[in-house]
């Protein structure tokens, strides 16, 4: 069987009993860096192997690991926080799974969507998540018209490098609220129009993984 294991966004207490005993009884796991997942796996004293399983390298051993399932293996697929499949790799082994009848369950956990949802104070209904905010001009443009189009909350990740660049591309019909380091310390939400937020960045250490919360305002003063 293959099961599907949320890890920790931040805090690694944010973990299941469910999770932790599927970590320690499976023959091994699948994960999207070793390294991170090691940290989990030694806070908690579970000595099971781990394996890379990322984007760059998840069709090469697709077959070896559906061969381990078909003899019987449990194997447990992780990604560095959250849910796997998630804006990273799984959804193709899992299809792989499907297809030759090998049973998937999933254990839950922690969402950096849901709870920069929920922290946000936006209405929870409707909402859209988008994925990785794009890079290329008409796929920019693309994803601003359907959040734009959007009646609810439209939800991105984006990598701390480009966020001044995405807030700049922005149009202040948008209100937006920034989270970061969920979970964590020094957990931050930053609410207000893309201007007044850039102006609160640009001089700023702006460093780890940020999901962006964006909903149409008729004034673009207002903060969700």
């Amino acid at each position: 069987m293959l099961f599907i294991v949320a890890t920790p966004i931040g805090n690694l207490e944010d973990i299941s009993l469910r999770a932790l005993s599927t970590l320690k009884n499976v023959d091994y796991i699948l994960c999207e860096d070793t390294r991170r997942t090691k940290k989990l796996l030694f806070h908690y004293e579970i000595g099971t192997k781990t394996f890379s399983f990322h984007g760059f390298n998840e069709k090469q051993k697709e077959d070896m690991i559906i061969s381990d399932l078909c003899k019987g293996k449990k194997i447990a697929l992780v990604s560095d926080a959250g849910m796997p499949t998630i804006s990273d790799p799984g959804s193709m082994l899992i299809q792989r799974c499907k297809k030759e009848k090998i049973n998937v369950t999933c254990i839950p956990g922690p969402s950096s969507i849901i709870t920069a949802l929920a922290l946000s104070g936006s209405p929870t209904t409707p909402f859209q998540f988008l994925g990785f905010f794009p890079k290329k001009p008409g796929e920019i443009a693309k994803a601003i018209d359907k959040a734009s189009l959007f009646s609810g909350s439209s939800i991105f990740f984006e990598s701390p490098h480009r966020l001044l660049k995405t807030l700049k591309k922005l149009p202040e019909t948008f209100s937006v609220s920034i989270a970061k380091e969920l979970t964590k310390i020094h957990e931050t939400v930053l609410e207000g129009s893309p201007a007044t937020l850039y102006q609160k960045l640009e001089k700023s250490s702006i460093r780890g993984e940020y999901v962006l919360l964006l909903r149409v305002t008729e004034n673009s003063d207002d903060v969700i």
